[in-house]
């Protein structure tokens, strides 16, 4: 039996990520048990669940960075899910963002050049790059830093960077893995007032995998996932 996350009916956008039937095992482990999910244009949703949950193989599924051994995963008109491993990391490159918990920037590299190196691996020449990532650290407060190291920046300073990496190619969707869990609950909050402030400006899809309730409450929905399956949220009732 799938288990279903009711359509969000307040989000006018369309359907924009679409997965159906979504299985995967990690050995001996049944990490997703028959998942259904659909993600709107526009919108920002939270997945959260216990650890070992299930939720990071979830947001790993939804961005074609593991196939599930069954279902299928369409971001817009796109089947990620029968796509080969070089066409998911072309696709990846070209239409999707990523931020990781401890941003992972390249330590050799300066701020500017973490943040351009995506359209760099895209193909788009070194000093044009270089503008985007220039505008994007602008942007997000962080201007007369582009030559800084990662080891020469606060943490909230780095996961800024890290964040302006992940939007500058401008993803259809950019998905966040506890974007927030290595820093302290101030520096925290102020990160995600940025990126819940950009994304909406931008109206960039938005899906960020967390614990804690006070980063899912920037998001417009919750999905919930415990031992590989959506449940209800607690304080949702049935008619």
């Amino acid at each position: 039996m799938t288990n279903v996350v009711p359509a969000d009916t307040s989000h006018e956008g369309p359907a924009l990520v679409t997965a159906r039937g979504l299985e995967k095992h990690h050995g001996q482990t049944h990490a997703l048990r028959g998942v259904d999910v659909t993600i709107r244009q526009g919108e920002i949703v939270a997945v959260m669940g216990p650890s070992g949950s299930g939720k990071s193989t979830l947001l790993h599924s939804l961005a074609g960075v593991i196939t599930p051994d069954a279902g299928e995963v369409t971001i817009g008109d796109t089947r990620i899910s029968s796509l080969s491993d070089d066409q998911r990391s072309q696709f990846r490159l070209d239409r999707l963002g990523f931020v990781f918990q401890f941003g992972q920037l390249l330590p050799e590299l300066t701020a500017e050049d973490n943040v351009a190196l995506p359209l760099m691996l895209g193909g788009t020449k070194r000093a044009r790059a270089l503008v985007q990532a220039h505008s994007w650290l602008e942007r997000l407060g962080l201007a007369g830093m582009e030559r800084r190291l990662p080891s020469e920046l606060s943490g909230g300073q780095s996961q800024r960077v890290a964040l302006a990496r992940g939007l500058v190619n401008a993803p259809t969707v950019l998905f966040a893995d506890e974007p927030t869990g290595s820093l302290d609950s101030l520096t925290a909050e102020r990160v995600m007032e940025t990126l819940t402030d950009v994304v909406r400006s931008t109206r960039t899809t938005l899906v960020i995998v967390t614990h804690d309730a006070r980063v899912a409450s920037y998001s417009d929905r919750e999905i919930f996932i415990r031992d590989g399956s959506v449940t209800r949220p607690a304080f949702e009732t049935t008619v």
